[in-house]
């Protein structure tokens, strides 16, 4: 019996002192959204976007930056909380895999940690993402939940390295386009 009363106190005191001593940092998430172009940029907080994608309210400066897409607001908040729905365990997989890999190295050149000066980081940062994004969405993800889940406090989304893939998706599918509609009737016509 005072054995076990002074192991209990023992691990209580344990319990109360270990994280004066093991200061354990935060984990953070992202709390806002700096989109950049070229040597222009405004700066988005995440919880603005969800106000906007939940209740259609937006601050003024949001609404700037809207406008700025030419999409209406109701295409913008359909697209906010499209959800995924993909098993965590397929996520990991899939994230951890070789052509999740090169996905994610790719797209580290458009979303990235501020200061970031390699993929690699970029790429670390997204798969974190990935997978806090659907814990947090309980096995779903929408982009709210991919930017909530960021392990930086600010995500950089580069418009110039997006507006560059674009251009590639683009020309891409517009060449699969043309070789899948009957290739040698578009060379007769032109």
């Amino acid at each position: 019996m005072k054995f076990s009363k002074f192991l209990i106190s023992k691990i209580f005191f344990i319990l109360v002192i270990s994280p004066i001593f093991f200061n354990i940092p935060k984990a953070y998430t992202a709390e806002e959204i700096k989109i950049t172009y070229s040597i222009f940029s405004r700066t988005i907080k995440i919880n603005t976007l969800k106000t906007f994608a939940k209740e259609g309210k937006s601050t003024r400066q949001l609404k700037r930056i809207l406008r700025a897409t030419g999409s209406p607001d109701k295409e913008i908040r359909k697209v906010l909380n499209k959800d995924f729905e993909v098993p965590i365990t397929i996520a990991s997989k899939l994230v951890y895999s070789e052509i999740g890999n090169v996905f994610l190295t790719r797209l580290s050149s458009i979303i990235h940690p501020p200061r970031a000066t390699d993929e690699r980081t970029g790429m670390l940062a997204l798969r974190a993402s990935v997978i806090q994004g659907i814990n947090i969405g309980n096995g779903k993800i929408n982009l709210l939940n991919f930017f909530e889940g960021y392990p930086t406090k600010t995500v950089i989304l580069d418009v110039s390295a997006l507006s560059k893939v674009m251009n590639k998706v683009e020309s891409i599918s517009e060449l699969l386009t043309f070789f899948t509609n009957s290739p040698l009737e578009k060379i007769k016509t032109n």
